[in-house]
C-alpha cells in the first residue's frame, strides 16, 4: 500500500516531538526556497550559477536543499550571481 506524501506528512506532524523538530528547521528551508526562487528567476542552472559564484554545482545543490546554512558572505555572492538584492529582515514573532 502506498501512502500519499501529504498524508504521511500529516501523520508525522501529529506527533508533537516531530512537529517541534520540523518547525525548528523552518528558517533553513525558507532560506533554501528563496535561493531556489532567485536562481530560477535568473534563468540559471545550478552549474551556471556555480560558475558565476566560483564554486561547485554540488555546493549550490547543498545550499538549495537546506542541508547547509549559508554565511552572509555566501548569500551576498549568491545574490550577486543571480542579479538579486540581498535583504535581512527581522520581524516580531
Amino acid at each position: 500500500m502506498t501512502i500519499a506524501f501529504e498524508e504521511l506528512k500529516a501523520r508525522l506532524l501529529a506527533d508533537p516531538t516531530v512537529k517541534a523538530e520540523y518547525d525548528a528547521l523552518a528558517p533553513e528551508f525558507e532560506i533554501a526556497a528563496e535561493l531556489l526562487k532567485a536562481r530560477l528567476r535568473a534563468g540559471l542552472s545550478q552549474g551556471e550559477l556555480a560558475a558565476r559564484m566560483g564554486t561547485s554545482q554540488s555546493a549550490v545543490a547543498r545550499l538549495e536543499s537546506g542541508q547547509t546554512l549559508p554565511s552572509t558572505k555566501t548569500l551576498l555572492r549568491y545574490a550577486r550571481a543571480t542579479g538579486s538584492k540581498f535583504h535581512v529582515r527581522l520581524s516580531a514573532a
